[in-house]
């Protein structure tokens, strides 16, 4: 085109909207997280259109094992990354703890949003409007606690031998309803997770990473 020459621009034709496809898993909290990125997408870019695509990943289907013996994290992102590489989703929304530390050719980590608050919440049982057990370190000898955390079980029976720990699988609400039944005297779960489904009030105590540590990005998206 010469220097001198406009272009000149028809601003009735419709402009087609850029569409982003978001794959998430299709439990409350992984679709609360997609639709919290997809919220900040719209506010950044208001004519974007934002579809979130739900995605069973093998973490998902099995239920019944721990996840230290079948794979560990990598179980909960595996299939959303395979989505990706066939060009069916354009990003993924996970919990930056469920992230494996190595992504497969072609993926890279885009963002990291803000964080939430990084610690364990522990979690008794309510009786009326008073916790069984009121604060961490007055867990009884032999209590029942439910966790799917390797690292969450192997720093509590590093200080307490004598409790015992057993598997948790499941969302957020199934845990609490198990908790509830009187499966366990108290559960351990990521503060933040419990607050993004508004379940703040039945947090016990939020555990110093003091006692026990984190995972490496909890809290993060």
């Amino acid at each position: 085109m010469h220097p001198k020459t406009k272009k000149t621009i028809d601003r009735s034709l419709p402009v087609k909207k850029k569409k982003v496809v978001i794959g998430s898993r299709g439990s409350r909290l992984a679709i609360w997280q997609a639709e919290w990125v997809k919220a900040r997408l719209l506010h950044i870019a208001p004519d974007l259109e934002v579809e979130i695509k739900k995605i069973k990943t093998t973490g998902d289907k099995i239920l019944d094992v721990p996840l230290a013996k079948v794979g560990g994290k990598g179980l909960f992102v595996k299939e959303i990354e395979e989505a990706m590489l066939r060009g069916e989703v354009d990003l993924a929304v996970h919990s930056m703890k469920d992230v494996p530390t190595m992504l497969p050719q072609g993926l890279h980590l885009g963002a990291v949003c803000s964080r939430e608050d990084p610690r364990d919440a522990f979690i008794s049982r309510k009786k009326g409007e008073e916790f069984t057990i009121r604060e961490f370190r007055e867990i009884p000898e032999g209590a029942v606690i439910g966790t799917s955390s390797l690292r969450r079980s192997c720093q509590l029976l590093h200080m307490r031998p004598d409790l015992k720990i057993l598997q948790l699988r499941g969302n957020v609400d199934t845990r609490f309803r198990k908790l509830d039944e009187g499966q366990f005297d108290a559960i351990i779960l990521a503060t933040a997770g419990v607050k993004r489904l508004g379940w703040e009030e039945r947090i016990t105590e939020r555990i110093s990473p003091e006692l026990i540590l984190p995972a490496i990005g909890q809290g993060a998206i």
